[in-house]
């Protein structure tokens, strides 16, 4: 699955997940401790959360539409940042500003795929956004719901499949294909990623991760 998710903060919340710990995702090793990450910042008073998820199958679907990754991607984080600020009477004090990571070249990208709300605060973006805590606990947000998608996508298909694009996920991969035939991996893998192709038999390529 691909999973985009936001958060609001003000200084108080910031202040009580500094103190609890929290930080971006890739520096906890740990799926239990991103878990209570997770809960921490979803129980914090104040605290507004916005998650979108795309399984695979939804994912292929609009990465056969859209063509490009980022655009998927700056998609869902407008959606996400539109999201939030529908929720604006409910945030102490009002939003000024929405910060995300940079992942495409452009800072337009995202620019270009905002509503008529999120037109209306200054988009902040930058490379290794996470270092901004807000970024950082929206990251936590967003692990802990991929965690739980693959899991549930593991027992869907009655076998345990790994996280990355490694060696483990063609050997699963092609397991599965022999198994329950090609058509698997539509519904648990994004199509584009070379290891589809070695999957159903292809040549080797440039390995995809998952995320």
């Amino acid at each position: 699955p691909l999973v985009i998710a936001g958060v609001y903060v003000n200084e108080s919340i910031v202040r009580h997940w500094s103190e609890k710990g929290v930080k971006d995702s890739k520096r906890v090793t740990s799926d239990k401790r991103v878990g209570e990450l997770a809960k921490i910042i979803r129980q914090t008073p104040g605290c507004l959360c916005e998650v979108i998820t795309l399984d695979p199958e939804t994912y292929n679907r609009l990465h056969a539409r859209m063509g490009s990754v980022n655009r998927i991607l700056a998609w869902g984080h407008a959606r996400i940042i539109e999201n939030l600020l529908e929720r604006s009477t409910e945030m102490q004090p009002p939003p000024e500003a929405a910060v995300c990571d940079q992942f495409a070249r452009s800072k337009s990208a995202i620019e270009r795929a905002l509503m008529e709300k999120g037109r209306q605060i200054e988009l902040i973006q930058r490379h290794k956004a996470e270092s901004d805590l807000a970024v950082a606990g929206a990251s936590i947000i967003a692990r802990h719901e991929f965690v739980q998608k693959m899991a549930d996508l593991s027992q869907k298909t009655g076998q345990t499949l790994p996280k990355g694009g490694g060696k483990p996920v063609d050997e699963v991969a092609k397991k599965l294909v022999f198994e329950q035939k090609k058509e698997i991996l539509g519904k648990i893998a994004k199509l584009h990623f070379r290891n589809t192709t070695r999957a159903v038999g292809g040549g080797e390529g440039v390995v995809g991760g998952a995320g």
